[in-house]
């Protein structure tokens, strides 16, 4: 481990993608350590796919530190449906503001990147150097494609100008400020609302795509927003590094657990015509550990923890 590199408290801090799940648990966790200059924007403030709009923040604001958790996110439908806007929106997002970034003086950067850049058949538990070592899953190609092309900015302004500018793969995340909608939410949180509803109309059966048998790996935000923190304090390199629990489990028994933590008892049932989409996908976060940090929510507390929070924002929460 290098030694520590305090964020500095008075350092301003724009967090981009501020409201979204990953955003809002960044700011949770920077404001716990007593950093008090946070800003961020709506995309109704802001809209980052726009280059001037982008440059126009960054010159009024002047940030130290920038952390780009924004990003056009979706489950499998929504990247499957939608690959261009997934395609095309990232790429802007991330062009407009890692370029703004250099071009103003910022020195500092975390790029949130995403482990579906990995191949669909990567030897597990994922390396950091399998990337672009296979071809990528399908369903979710395009928005990989977007992350890849991060990844490589990031190098490439680190290797042109010599800013200290970063990227972290974080698996499979969810939590408190997940989104909750039918169709384009990601697996876990989608399960819940679900369950949430058959336990609501007493229905005996809930149908899940696929055989329930790929494997996954799911991190708690705010796990990983401590570990982002951690990063930017201990980490100095253009590799990206994965962030994740080391865990992974089968679709199915995340369906029960979820139907524990719920209370449901029906049955679960599998519609083995739809895609299962990648086999398995468990990150190796051997990097992260020897850094010295580890995730510490386990997924049984982690559901609990993000059930809790839907059931109190139901009225509010996006994708209602």
């Amino acid at each position: 481990m290098r030694q520590r590199e305090e964020i500095p408290r008075d350092s301003l801090i724009y967090v981009a993608g501020h409201q979204g799940l990953v955003g809002s648990a960044i700011w949770r966790r920077l404001s716990d350590a007593g950093c008090e200059r946070l800003v961020g924007f709506s995309s109704r403030d802001v809209d980052l796919r726009e280059r001037s709009a982008v440059d126009q923040l960054f010159r009024e604001i002047k940030p130290d530190i920038v952390i780009d958790a924004a990003a056009r996110v979706g489950g499998i439908l929504a990247n499957a449906s939608e690959p261009a806007d997934f395609l095309e929106d990232n790429l802007r997002i991330q062009v407009n503001v890692l370029s703004a970034a250099q071009r103003f003086g910022v020195q500092r950067l975390l790029f949130l990147g995403s482990s579906c850049i990995y191949p669909k058949f990567a030897a597990q538990p994922i390396r950091e150097d399998s990337l672009m070592t296979g071809a990528l899953e399908p369903t979710n190609d395009a928005y990989a494609v977007a992350k890849i092309a991060g990844i490589m900015q990031v190098q490439a302004l680190r290797r042109q100008y010599g800013v200290r500018y970063i990227s972290a793969m974080p698996t499979n995340l969810y939590g408190p400020g997940d989104n909750f909608s039918p169709t384009k939410s990601h697996v876990l949180p989608a399960l819940i609302r679900r369950i949430h509803e058959a336990k609501n109309t007493n229905a005996e059966t809930v149908t899940i795509w696929g055989t329930g048998t790929p494997r996954r790996e799911f991190l708690f935000v705010d796990d990983l927003a401590d570990a982002l923190v951690f990063l930017l304090e201990h980490y100095d390199s253009p590799e990206p590094i994965n962030v994740g629990v080391g865990i992974d489990v089968t679709i199915r028994e995340l369906a029960e657990t979820i139907a524990d933590v719920v209370g449901w008892n029906g049955n679960l049932v599998f519609d083995e015509t739809k895609p299962d989409g990648t086999p398995r996908k468990l990150l190796d976060v051997s990097r992260l550990n020897e850094l010295g940090w580890r995730a510490s929510t386990s997924i049984q507390v982690g559901i609990k923890l993000t059930y809790d929070w839907f059931l109190s924002n139901q009225s509010k929460m996006r994708g209602k």
